[in-house]
């Protein structure tokens, strides 16, 4: 009695996969007539078979093409990934400049307070008692 399994299976896809399987048998002229085998033999082949099948679609699976959806998504988020960029960098540029900006408008109110002061201390110097 022959396996569920053996029914559901295309004979022909089937008849492909054992020719694959047993490629050595063959004759260099043309295809060779397969030898009688047992049935214990033909399950495993069957078993073999289906696995294949099923590993075959679990690559295709995989292997799919991805939809114009995702595609445009993809580029997206690649666009919005740029303009991040450059929008950190230029922020960056930004706080740098006024940051050098300011510290040399400091250091320049810094030294203009030094000069008054040491002004002061040279006139003051200068200057006969009295007047000051």
């Amino acid at each position: 009695m022959e396996s569920p399994l053996l029914e559901e299976v295309p004979q022909a896809t089937f008849r492909i996969f054992v020719e694959k399987m047993n490629a050595p048998r063959r004759s260099s002229i043309g295809y060779a007539k397969m030898d009688k085998e047992d049935p214990e033999e033909r399950k495993h082949r069957l078993a073999q078979f289906l696995i294949y099948k099923a590993m075959e679609q679990a690559d295709s699976s995989c292997r799919r093409r991805p939809s114009a959806l995702r595609l445009r998504i993809f580029s997206l988020k690649i666009k919005i990934g740029r303009r991040f960029k450059r929008l950190r960098k230029s922020m960056l540029s930004t706080i740098s400049v006024t940051r050098a900006c300011l510290c040399k408008e400091v250091m320049d109110q810094f030294k203009s307070c030094m000069r008054l002061l040491r002004g002061r201390e040279s006139i003051s110097r200068s200057l006969p008692p009295l007047i000051v």
